[in-house]
């Protein structure tokens, strides 16, 4: 495997690290204050081409995994809240209509969408289902037209903001369980649907919002790829978003460590240098390598979904020790700025509380597992 990075995704990054000292460094105070993304922020990303998706030659078109991988990392070092935003409008939201949505879908929806003008949301999770995907209880109702979907979703990011969802919903309750569920593209602008956005302390200033759905119709062409076919459509959007989020959760990790190794250079103790102390060389050592470990497998999910191969288990496992080594190394970090760390407003305060997060989007640790292994059985099967 050639491990080098092409020197136009070299470019690129270096561009978007530019990108975020000018429009979004400034300004993370206030949207942490406020607790709110400001939709010009997303026009921007679009308009200047950041997104992992584009409008080209009348069609959408997807950027490398590689370069989604590094973009998404370096804004996670920077906020892993506005990261999960983005993530949340191209890689859910976005990801629905470009997958499964029909042509006439792409073509109404899909410029604004890439743009940044028209934002998007995924919503499956529900008070009853988590990690069982299959578990919802919202209903679609076969109407003239269309459908009436009644129920509600709990725990959708850019929930409050999104003008268009993917929605899953219970259209054949009779059905084998990996038939009874469809994929909707759904007005959250119109009527019958309600938002409650709820109070979270993790992955700000994105949002969290529960979405009630009330007699809500949908017509007809835009259900979402196959009558039915709901639950391999959404598990197919999540396998996919793994790999981006495993960026996120390394540039959680990253943000940290460089945050800390940083303070270990300025803060004495004892009359030296907390980085003088080998004990500390030696932590710092150690998460380095495992860190510089887990983004060797992010490279290689990265690589397998650039190449078409087969990347389920690889982003599991992207996944799966992302999180682990941002668990770790957050709340180490935290303890090198000593007190301080405890304050709100601090930097380094979010950076725990968001790896604490990024354990649970696109399936728990749990959840990896049970994929690792299931994948694993499928290669060693006798």
């Amino acid at each position: 495997m050639d491990f080098s990075i092409p020197a136009k995704v070299q470019a690129e990054h270096a561009q978007f690290k530019d990108f975020l000292k000018t429009e979004v460094k400034p300004y993370l105070p206030g949207w942490y204050k406020d607790g709110h993304i400001p939709e010009p922020f997303f026009r921007a990303m679009g308009s200047q081409g950041w997104y992992g998706l584009h409008w080209k030659d009348n069609r959408m078109i997807e950027t490398s995994a590689l370069r989604e991988a590094m973009l998404q990392e370096e804004l996670a070092k920077m906020s892993s809240g506005v990261a999960i935003a983005v993530l949340a409008q191209i890689h859910l939201g976005l990801a629905c209509l470009f997958l499964h949505g029909s042509e006439a879908l792409k073509q109404k929806y899909g410029p604004d969408a890439v743009a940044g003008n028209l934002l998007m949301c995924l919503a499956n999770s529900e008070n009853i289902a988590g990690s069982d995907v299959a578990g919802v209880g919202m209903r679609a109702v076969k109407v003239d037209g269309g459908w009436r979907l009644n129920g509600a979703k709990a725990y959708v990011t850019n929930g409050a903001i999104a003008r268009l969802g993917g929605i899953t919903a219970v259209s054949d309750p009779d059905a084998p369980r990996n038939r009874r569920l469809s994929m909707f593209l759904v007005d959250l602008e119109g009527p019958g649907v309600r938002r409650k956005k709820l109070n979270k302390q993790v992955w700000i200033p994105s949002d969290l919002t529960r979405l009630q759905f009330e007699d809500v119709f949908v017509p007809e062409d835009h259900l979402l790829g196959i009558r039915g076919r709901g639950l391999p459509q959404v598990l197919e959007v999540f396998t996919r978003s793994r790999v981006p989020i495993s960026a996120l959760t390394l540039g959680t990790a990253t943000g940290a460590f460089e945050m800390a190794l940083g303070r270990a250079r300025q803060r004495s103790i004892f009359g030296k240098k907390i980085i003088d102390f080998q004990a500390k060389a030696f932590e710092f050592a150690d998460y380095y390598a495992r860190i510089e470990a887990v983004r060797m497998v992010i490279l290689k999910a990265c690589a397998q979904m650039d190449n078409r191969q087969d990347y389920r288990q690889a982003s599991s496992l992207a996944k799966y020790l992302a999180v682990e080594i941002a668990r770790d190394v957050t709340p180490w970090a935290a303890d090198i700025f000593g007190a301080v760390s405890v304050v709100f407003d601090h930097p380094i305060h979010k950076f725990p509380m968001d790896a604490w997060a990024s354990s649970l989007g696109e399936g728990t640790q749990d959840v990896q597992k049970l994929i690792i292994f299931r994948e694993l059985l499928k290669k060693h099967s006798i």
